[in-house]
């Protein structure tokens, strides 16, 4: 009997996984993450591209149509969903990210695909998670063991099969069935890293609500027979040879505890920058330095996210002009810091990007790679600021790590004080209220009573905005 390939292993992982693979504690982290990912999504709401997408949906559809909801309103198809809502948890950059050695993945990528699988079949907020978690797990146990960024490609491929295997888990689809989706998924879904270099582009974003959209199609095609190179890994002209490496992992191991290696963000910035901008505003905040203060600031940092936002192989990082720029860049990303004592969706308009001091001040930060914290990446995250005032005055700040991360992790009730700062301006405090109280007690309830409230939700800012983010 031959041996079953990597995707039908994939498939069988997918199909045999159960609740009593996910522990207490798993399905504690799970119910932040829903919260945060929920919380990212509806700050999004006003963002130019997500009008853009539902003048195209009923282009393409007509309006009302689909068995699916928009978060902010509206129906469409399950594809046109996930892309949707994928695009909008992604869009400020405050979702929770997978760290490893050769790149890393955001899990809650599968978010808005797997919640659009969930109330295509109106499932339970329990099959939910649990299509969740299969796709949490595939995702990142193929980024711990493959430096997909390392070696020229973007983290959306091992997307494409995580978002596919948890579709295909609601759907209800056999083990066979969720290779094939895997496969059909993946195979024409390869991605290029360069989708992260100056200058960055909309589509860095809106990357993974692509991959979401095929997956969801690819899983719905493959229930209905159609059928995927089923060695999509091992085949002469396969991952591993793309890859230039066997992909070896135990999809044997039953277990869904990859979301306590999960890290989330106070900050819309890449995950690189959270310490930055916690050792930024610690020293600003400690000393007093006002943004007209600072003659100069100097960022060390490890290697990788030097070359990914510090300037170095990825690009200059001298004039960012554009949301997509400002959050994979350290020096305005600092310069906002310092001027704004605060890094949310606020300071990612192009306007507040574009202003004069914020210009002139980044102008005037370097960031550097420090070879004794490349050496310690990604297991510690650390950097060092020095800010230079124009009173002479020398302030420096060596930090490791940030809150969030696998030391420090967010804690629930943090988790529902970001939820609530990002989404007071699009509803209102009982709005808000249910739907903090339907992710603590989603095991117990359906898919579509959380949509009826995601879909209450405002798409422009109703309500004054209280909240300072997250301190």
């Amino acid at each position: 009997m031959n041996e079953p390939t990597i995707v039908e292993r994939i498939g069988q992982f997918a199909g045999n996984a159960c609740e009593e693979h996910l522990s207490a504690d798993a399905r504690k982290l799970f119910r932040r993450n829903i919260l945060d990912s929920l919380g990212c999504a509806i700050a999004a709401l006003p963002g130019k591209p997500f009008a853009e997408l539902r003048d195209q949906f009923d282009e393409y559809r007509g309006a009302g149509a689909g068995s699916c909801s928009l978060i902010g309103g509206g129906r469409t198809s399950p594809d046109q969903a996930a892309l949707y809502n994928s695009g909008l948890v992604r869009y400020v950059d405050l979702l929770d990210s997978y760290m490893s050695p050769g790149g890393l993945c955001h899990p809650s990528d599968n978010f808005g695909t797997i919640l659009a699988a969930a109330e295509h079949v109106r499932a339970s907020g329990k099959a939910f998670v649990l299509a969740l978690a299969v796709a949490y797990e595939i995702q990142s146990r193929i980024t711990a063991v493959v430096p997909v960024m390392a070696k020229g490609f973007n983290h959306a491929i091992q997307l494409a099969a995580s978002s596919a295997a948890g579709s295909g888990k609601l759907f209800g689809m056999s083990a066979e069935q969720i290779a094939h989706a895997v496969a059909i998924a993946t195979v024409d879904n390869v991605s290029l890293t360069c989708v992260h270099s100056e200058p960055v582009s909309q589509w860095k974003g809106f990357s993974p609500g692509i991959t979401g959209m095929r997956a969801i199609y690819a899983a719905s095609l493959a229930k209905r027979g159609f059928t995927g190179p089923l060695r999509l890994f091992e085949g002469p002209n396969g991952l591993e040879r793309m890859f230039a490496q066997p992909i070896e992992i135990d999809w044997n191991d039953p277990r869904l505890d990859i979301i306590h290696q999960t890290v989330m963000k106070k900050y819309c910035s890449l995950i690189h920058g959270q310490p930055v901008l916690e050792a930024t505003l610690a020293l600003k905040r400690a000393n007093r330095v006002r943004g007209e203060d600072v003659e100069s600031v100097a960022c060390d940092i490890f290697q990788t996210g030097y070359d990914i936002a510090g300037g170095g192989s990825f690009g200059s990082k001298d004039s960012p002009r554009t949301k997509e720029q400002a959050d994979y860049n350290l020096k305005y990303l600092i310069a906002a810091a310092l001027l704004d004592d605060v890094v949310g969706p606020a300071q990612l308009e192009p306007e507040r990007i574009r202003a004069d001091d914020a210009q002139a001040l980044l102008a005037r930060v370097t960031v550097r790679a420090d070879e004794t914290f490349s050496a310690q990446y990604p297991e510690a995250l650390n950097t060092r600021i020095t800010i230079r005032c124009k009173d002479g005055r020398v302030l420096t700040k060596a930090h490791t790590g940030f809150e969030g991360g696998l030391e420090n992790p967010l804690s629930w009730e943090r988790a529902v004080e970001k939820f609530h700062w990002l989404s007071e301006q699009y509803a209102d405090q009982s709005l808000r209220d249910e739907i903090v109280e339907w992710v603590s007690d989603l095991e117990n309830r359906s898919i579509g009573e959380l949509m009826a409230l995601m879909v209450r939700v405002d798409r422009t800012p109703e309500f004054p905005a209280t909240h300072h983010g997250i301190q």
